[in-house]
C-alpha cells in the first residue's frame, strides 16, 4: 500500500508542479504534514544535496523522498510516479504542439502560468529562508551566523557570478568551521 502510495503523490505532483524542480517544493512541504516522510530540516538538506549532485532537482528529491518513506523500493517507486507524469503530459503535447504554438490562447495560458510558477517557487524560497535563517534547533530563532553566511554569499554571487558548485562547496567548507 506505501508504494502505490508514493507512486500517486509523486505522480500527481510530477502532473501539477509547472515550472520544474523548484516547483516541487510546494507539494513536498505538504507532504511532510499528511506523511511524516520526511522534516523541514531535511527537505531543506534534500534540496541542497540535489542541487549539489547530477540531475534533475524534482527526480532527486522524489528518489530521496522515497527511500527515506520505503527504503530503495520507494526511492525507485516515487521516481518513477514523477517521471511517468511528464511522459503523460509530453507526449500528447508534442503531438499537437506544432498545430497550436502560435495560438493566441496558447500563448495566453503561457503567460498565465509564469505567475503561477513564480508564486510557487517564492513560497519555496521563503521555506527555506525559513528554516535556513529564522530556527535554531527546530524552534524559531534568529540565526545571525546563518544570516551572515546568507548575505556574504548573497552579494558574492552578485558580483562575481561563479559556477554555482563553487559557492556549495564553499558553503560546506564555511559550516565545518563556523557553528551556523
Amino acid at each position: 500500500m506505501l508504494l502505490f502510495v508514493l507512486f500517486y503523490e509523486f505522480l500527481l505532483i510530477g502532473l501539477f508542479s509547472v515550472g520544474g524542480g523548484l516547483a516541487t517544493l510546494p507539494y513536498l512541504y505538504k507532504l511532510i504534514d499528511k506523511y511524516h516522510w520526511f522534516t523541514n530540516t531535511e527537505l531543506v538538506d534534500m534540496i541542497a544535496i540535489s542541487e549539489s549532485t547530477p540531475g534533475p532537482l524534482g527526480v532527486n528529491m522524489a528518489t530521496f523522498a522515497g527511500f527515506n518513506a520505503d527504503g530503495i523500493l520507494g526511492g525507485i517507486v516515487a521516481t518513477l510516479g514523477l517521471v511517468s507524469a511528464a511522459l503523460i503530459v509530453t507526449l500528447p503535447v508534442s503531438l499537437f504542439l506544432d498545430k497550436f504554438k502560435n495560438s493566441i490562447l496558447v500563448k495566453k495560458a503561457f503567460y498565465g502560468i509564469r505567475p503561477a510558477v513564480a508564486a510557487l517557487i517564492l513560497t519555496s524560497a521563503w521555506e527555506i529562508i525559513e528554516t535556513s535563517l529564522l530556527q535554531v534547533g527546530g524552534v524559531y530563532s534568529f540565526n545571525f551566523a546563518a544570516t551572515i553566511v546568507f548575505l556574504l554569499f548573497l552579494l558574492s554571487i552578485r558580483k562575481f557570478n561563479r559556477h554555482p558548485i563553487f559557492y556549495i562547496i564553499a558553503g560546506a567548507i564555511i559550516a565545518m568551521f563556523v557553528p551556523l
